[in-house]
């Protein structure tokens, strides 16, 4: 019986412990989709599949990269940088993103520098377009209209 006692003690100490480790993840959104039902899809299953999906609403997870001249989400399981493997990443200002619940957009200046998303594994929304290949049509399609973003 003492020994259960002093197991339920060291869960009880150890919970805040635990808690903390969660991560939160950060949410931007818009509201112009508000009405659409994207498809959740494999990025490899999207990537092969591009005429299907083309001009339909996605949801997909890959690693988002940025710099010069490239705004690009690969695959996150097969870590490549090469354009023809990955889809161009076209944000618009008709969709502004903001952080859940605050006024902060994605592409605001805060806390002494702008939204850390490259290199990052992020959940996206939007509108696929397999005739938009980005950047010197180097890329293999684009998805556009980014309406959600996961970090």
């Amino acid at each position: 019986m003492a020994s259960v006692y002093k197991i339920y003690i060291l869960l009880l100490l150890l919970m805040p412990v635990i808690l903390s480790c969660h991560s939160h993840k950060k949410t931007y959104a818009s509201n112009c989709d508000d009405n659409i039902t994207f498809k959740k899809v494999n990025y490899a299953h999207l990537l092969d599949s591009l005429t299907y999906y083309d001009q339909k609403y996605v949801e997909v997870t890959g690693r988002y990269t940025t710099g010069k001249e490239r705004s690009a989400l690969f695959s996150d399981s097969l870590y490549i940088i090469r354009p023809n493997l990955a889809l161009w990443v076209n944000f618009s200002t008709d969709c502004p993103l903001y952080l859940s619940g605050t006024r902060v957009g994605f592409f605001d200046y805060d806390n002494g520098g702008f939204t850390r998303i490259n290199n990052h594994t992020i959940r996206i929304r939007g509108k696929v377009d397999r005739r938009n290949h980005g950047y010197q049509k180097q890329y293999k399609g684009c998805i556009d209209h980014v309406s959600f973003i996961e970090l």
